[in-house]
C-alpha cells in the first residue's frame, strides 16, 4: 500500500507501480507529506493471496480519526472486491460465497481472486482532520482449525462456534496530518 494525493494513471501491479508509489506517495508505516493542495488522500492497494491460502474476498480500508469533541472514530470502507460483486449505495456487498465441505474439512479456490488491486480515494476526506489509514484483507471462507481436527478425529465439528472462518491480514498504517 502506498498513500499519496495523485497517482495519475498508475495501477497497482503495473510494471512501475512501486516506483510511482514512492515517487508520488509514501509506503505503509510512514507519515504522509504535507497536502499543500488539499487533494483527497489516495491509497494504491495491491494484495496477493498466500501460496497455501484461500483466495481473496476483499480489501477494506480502515480509517481512524479523532472528532472535534475528542472522540475516537473509525470507518471501514470496502475498497476492492473479488468477482463481479458491486458495492451498493449503503456500502454493503454481497457475500463472496462458500466452497467449504465441512465433513471433508476442505474447500476449493473457485471463488475469490488470487490478487486484488485498486487506487482508492477517501470519499470523506477532510484536509483539516488528522487521520490514519490501514488495510484489512479478507480471504474466502475456509475450514476453521476445529473442523480440520474433527475430520482427523472422525467426529462432528463443535456446535458452539462456526465450522468456517475468513482469515484476515492487516497492513501497517499510514498517517495523514494537515500540517
Amino acid at each position: 500500500m502506498f498513500a499519496g494525493y495523485n497517482f495519475e494513471n498508475t495501477e497497482p501491479g503495473d510494471e512501475n507501480w512501486a516506483e510511482m508509489g514512492y515517487k508520488n506517495g509514501v509506503p505503509m508505516g510512514a507519515d504522509m507529506k504535507v497536502n499543500t493542495e488539499e487533494k483527497p488522500v489516495q491509497l494504491m492497494i495491491y494484495a496477493l493471496k498466500g501460496s497455501n491460502s484461500g483466495n481473496l474476498d476483499r480489501v477494506q480500508v480502515v480509517k481512524g480519526w479523532v472528532d472535534a469533541d475528542g472522540n475516537s472514530k473509525t470507518k471501514i470502507y470496502n475498497a476492492v472486491l473479488s468477482g463481479d460483486r458491486k458495492i451498493d449505495s449503503s456500502g454493503k456487498i454481497p457475500a463472496v460465497g462458500n466452497t467449504v465441505n465441512i465433513p471433508e474439512a476442505s474447500y476449493t479456490n473457485t471463488i475469490g481472486s488470487a490478487e486484488l488491486k485498486t487506487v482508492w480515494t477517501d470519499p470523506d476526506f477532510d484536509a483539516s482532520q488528522p487521520a490514519y489509514y490501514y488495510l484489512r484483507v479478507l480471504e474466502i471462507p475456509t475450514p476453521r482449525w476445529s473442523t480440520y481436527d474433527a475430520k482427523a478425529l472422525g467426529i462432528e465439528p463443535p456446535k458452539d462456534f462456526l465450522a468456517t472462518i475468513q482469515e484476515r491480514a492487516w497492513s501497517s498504517p499510514i498517517w495523514y496530518s494537515p500540517k
